[in-house]
């Protein structure tokens, strides 16, 4: 077997492990985020039927007036956004995927916001 050695492989390998132990309903779907250079992007995903039931990111046009779209601050409003969003459709429970990246600045953020405006973990 050969040794994972980039940052990203490693990051990629505690995905497959953590995706393997967890997977989301409809009833209780995955959020999922993802954090580019650039953007954050949040996802509520029903992986039964393999589809999206409601997403938010830096990108929508409520977000518009952030001065930086990758920053803590921004997290905070994806969270909150992903939150009400979800609120709207029925969903109050989720089970928070972290994409294999660390707990802490950006993910702590997105996380600690949608649990601040209803979302259970």
């Amino acid at each position: 077997m050969l040794k994972k050695t980039s940052k990203k492989e490693l990051r990629q390998g505690r995905h497959q492990r953590i995706r393997r132990k967890m997977s989301g309903t409809a009833e209780i779907p995955r959020l999922c985020i993802y954090r580019s250079l650039n953007h954050v992007y949040a996802q509520l995903i029903d992986d039964e039927k393999g589809v999206t039931l409601v997403a938010a990111s830096t990108l929508d046009k409520d977000m518009a007036d952030l001065g930086s779209s990758s920053n803590v601050e921004a997290a905070k409003r994806v969270g909150g956004s992903i939150a009400r969003k979800a609120q709207e459709s029925g969903i109050t429970t989720v089970v928070f995927d972290r994409n294999g990246r660390r707990y802490h600045g950006c993910v702590a953020a997105l996380a600690d916001a949608a649990r601040e405006n209803g979302l259970v973990f």
